[in-house]
């Protein structure tokens, strides 16, 4: 490398110049956003008042705010105020972060190509990488999942701010470390370039700018057990290996081991989960603005092609993953229900509501009763292909040793975990094969004043995600708190 006045310079060098001179509007924004977090009394208001003056931010927030992947009710979101009440502080908070962080280093003016392609490959890694982390704490607390998120994003924020300076010395780095064999090789060149490495260059920032705690643990102790660290780590070495030109797939396959055992998850369900968490961030990266990243995002079928067997899945179809504040805000829903008498389809609107986003599934339905008792026709069905299952989905009970016959007569919920096993296969033939999943689906009695009128039903067919006991215990929940609402709706 040609000498420059800029090499060796050291970590704080660089700090403070990307700091003062080459991102100071994020800089500012984050430090403004860490001192509202700790203000509770007038941090919503402060919030929207802080980005009131950035139209563009402003908008971009609230479509984001708007989209499907964060909010789950009917009416619009007019003002960040009102997001933050809506969806929480902290996710909000982080919205803007990312939003600010998308638009600071993607409009980067005066790039190099060869830089402002490696710079695109980096952002477009990290913001995968931040979705995988939240996917794989889907059964912690959405605060964990925010922290977590934004920690991810910004695990490289050291490198990504750097290329994004420009000029000649980017170039000259770019070039020499193009020309590198090895990773070790690559960090050795920084390290000679800058006087630092760009691990120690992203923890300086993080504590410059308080980054938060998260990302300067998850930076220090990478091999960390905590769930959060242990997300972010492994969603940082998933994401590395998708990113390159040529798949490791012995190398990917134990990663996934690792991250599968992490989530409780068989590898073939957490290989659909992470198809599906890459879907949802092409879509993502699309509402925040970044369709640039589109081209060096994970593709969906290469990360399927480590498993050819598996079916495929449409990438337009919402796959809904637990979800426990979705399931107290309806349960609680439904206990207004039981102490106030309200009308039949409204409490069948929020148990399915409850079931759909709460529990994670990807259709369920009630299905009343014939007048003559002798069918199940369906009443609501929500999810894929809802209109087209509702005009299908119709259960002859004639057979007294049908499954749904026998559940009737015992009044018990059911959790079918593999329709074509023996131990089901004899009761599920008055099923058609098309309507629910090979790992199964779940059951429960509608019941008014302890006779039935129908059944709760819910499956994870087009995803082909199989359910546990906290699922079913879960659904169970759902169907006995409607049935008090339904007994004494009708009082």
């Amino acid at each position: 490398m040609k000498p420059n006045n800029n090499t060796n310079k050291g970590v704080d060098y660089w700090t403070n110049r990307i700091s003062e001179l080459e991102m100071p509007a994020l800089c500012s924004t984050v430090k403004s956003l860490e001192k509202l977090a700790k203000d509770d009394v007038s941090s919503l208001a402060l919030l929207g008042r802080s980005v009131m003056h950035d139209n563009a931010l402003t908008s971009r927030i609230l479509r984001v705010a708007n989209s499907a992947i964060y909010h789950k009710g009917s009416s619009q979101i007019s003002t960040v105020s009102r997001a933050a009440i809506v969806l929480g502080f902290d996710a909000v908070r982080n919205i803007c972060i990312t939003a600010k962080l998308l638009s600071s280093l993607l409009e980067s003016k005066n790039l190099a190509p060869n830089v402002y392609q490696r710079l695109i490959k980096l952002m477009a890694k990290a913001f995968q990488a931040a979705m995988m982390a939240r996917m794989m704490l889907s059964h912690h607390d959405e605060e964990m999942q925010e922290e977590a998120f934004i920690a991810s994003l910004l695990y490289h924020i050291g490198e990504s701010a750097f290329w994004s300076i420009g000029g000649e010395f980017t170039e000259e780095l770019d070039l020499t470390l193009s020309q590198c064999e090895t990773p070790a090789e690559e960090r050795s060149a920084t390290r000679e370039a800058l006087g630092a490495s760009f691990l120690q260059l992203t923890q300086s920032i993080a504590r410059n700018w308080g980054l938060g705690e998260l990302l300067i643990q998850a930076l220090n102790y990478p091999e960390d057990q905590r769930p959060d660290i242990r997300a972010i780590f492994l969603a940082d070495k998933l994401c590395d290996i998708l990113s390159q030109p040529v798949l490791d797939k012995l190398e990917l396959a134990k990663r996934m081991t690792q991250a599968a055992s992490f989530t409780g998850l068989e590898e073939n369900e957490f290989l659909l989960r992470m198809q599906r968490c890459a879907n949802a961030t092409h879509k993502l990266a699309e509402v925040y603005g970044a369709k640039v990243l589109l081209d060096y995002l994970p593709d969906p079928k290469r990360i399927v092609a480590a498993e050819p067997d598996l079916p495929p899945i449409p990438l337009d179809m919402p796959v809904y993953q637990v979800n426990l504040n979705i399931q107290l805000a309806k349960l609680r829903e439904l206990t207004g229900f039981a102490i106030n008498k309200a009308d039949f389809n409204q409490i069948m609107q929020t148990v399915l509501e409850g079931i759909l986003e709460g529990v994670g599934v990807d259709r369920c339905g009630v299905l009343l009763l014939s007048p003559s008792r002798k069918q199940l026709q369906p009443r609501v069905i929500l999810g894929p292909d809802a209109d087209a299952i509702k005009q299908e989905f119709i259960i002859d009970l004639s057979d007294k040793r049908g499954l749904f016959h026998q559940a009737m007569e015992h009044k018990v919920p059911l959790w079918v975990d593999d329709p074509s096993s023996k131990k089901w296969q004899e009761q599920c033939k008055e099923l058609q094969a098309r309507h629910v999943s090979r790992q199964g689906f779940l059951l429960a009695p509608l019941l008014i004043d302890s006779k039935v009128i129908g059944f709760y039903y819910a499956d994870r067919g087009p995803s082909q995600r199989a359910f546990d006991e906290v699922d079913f215990q879960s659904f169970i929940h759902f169907s006995q708190l409607a049935n008090v609402c339904f007994t004494v709706s009708l009082r």
